[in-house]
This record gives structure tokens, sequence and C-alpha cells, in this order.
């Protein structure tokens, strides 16, 4: 809830990215996601809640950044993930057709993959792609400069890449492929494996000495 909170540091590091990518964005953090307990038996909404839910409505894609509380996602981001539930009857119900980067921010590595495991499976269950690439965040070690700043070389490249597979997810979906904005997206060829030099040879076909059934 805290205004310039390392995790909303991080997601606005993650949000950079895809801007650099050509993606427009919302960022919601802070008092955005001090919401009512998630009722589903109640139709009444606040207006901020009924905000939120329009904001992820209309999104193509979707980062999530959690701190970890006690060994899990952050109470109040499992609230906000909940609030989705309200998408299930529109014409995207739920997180369904979008990638969905997950970030978890903890003091030590045990808690923040225990929480970006748990963001993940939350993301499968509301219909939405998990990136291949999650990142889970170290914040005990020197990831912040003294200006606030996230200076983690590591976690700033991985943040590129899930950048990459968020933005390419929406152009996909958009119906052009992502591989024409490669200006946009100059990591976008680490995506997809390179297909091979040599045709496929038919598996009757090959000896059993063939070095390409020998490769991992």
């Amino acid at each position: 809830m805290r205004s310039g909170s390392g995790t909303e540091r991080v997601l606005r590091a993650a949000l950079a990215a895809t801007e650099r990518r050509g993606a427009q964005t919302r960022l919601l953090a802070g008092p955005d996601l001090d919401l009512p307990m998630y009722a589903p038996q109640s139709g009444e909404r606040t207006g901020a809640a009924g905000a939120l839910v329009d904001w992820i409505g209309r999104a193509d894609g979707v980062i999530v950044a959690s701190p970890a509380y006690h060994g899990g996602v952050f109470g109040l981001v499992k609230n906000v993930l909940d609030y989705v539930e309200d998408l299930r009857d529109a014409k995207r119900p739920y997180l369904d057709g979008r990638a969905v980067g997950c970030i978890a921010c903890a003091g030590g590595w045990q808690a923040a993959v225990a929480t970006l495991t748990g963001l993940r499976s939350i993301a499968h269950a509301l219909r939405g792609w998990p990136t291949p690439l999650g990142v889970a965040l170290n914040t005990s070690e020197a990831v912040f400069g003294p200006d606030g700043a996230l200076v983690d070389a590591a976690a700033l490249g991985q943040f590129e890449v899930l950048a990459d597979q968020v933005v390419s997810f929406a152009r996909r979906q958009a119906g052009g492929p992502a591989d024409r904005h490669n200006d946009r997206l100059p990591h976008a060829r680490n995506l997809c494996p390179t297909a091979g030099t040599h045709p496929p040879v038919p598996s009757r076909q090959r000896s059993r000495h063939d070095p390409r059934d020998q490769r991992p």
C-alpha cells in the first residue's frame, strides 16, 4: 500500500520495458488495490473496484507483481485478482487470451519462488497465459540504487524478456505476427527456436546413426 514501495518500483521497471516496445500501460498500485474484500454474491462495487475491473477487461496483456507475505501472494493482490471474477460473462472472460507476466518480490529466494509459483497458478486458473518467464526477485540483495531505482542488471534483463513475451503475445492475438515489429522488439528472436538449416528427415528414413537423433 505504501506509495513507491519496492514492489511498485519493480513493476514500474517492467512496464517501462513494455512501453519501449510500443505498449500503452496503466499502473494499478497503492490505493488502487485498497478494495473491499471480494464478495461474489454481492453486485455492489465501489467506484475503484469497478474502474479496476474495467481496466483489466480492456487490457491486451497484464503484468502482476506481488510481495511475498509469509511465503505467499500478498492478500490485497489476491483480492484484486479475485475481482477478475466479475469478467466471467465478458466477451473475453477472465484473463482469456491474454499473456500474464508474473513478478514476485521477497526478502529471500524461498518466499520469492513460492510466491511466483502461486501467481502463475492463479493466472492459469483465470484462463490467462502465464509467460514462459516469470521473475522472482530477492530484495535482500542490492537490487535498488541510492535513488530507489532498480539497478540489478540481471533483473532488468529478465524484464526485457518478460516484456517481449507479453507484448509479442498481445500482437499475435490481435492478428499480426510479432516479428513485423522487430524494430521495437529487439529480443523477439529469442522467443522462438531458430529453424534448422536442414530439412526434416522422416523418421523411417533415418539411420540409427543419424546425428540428429542424438540432439537433446
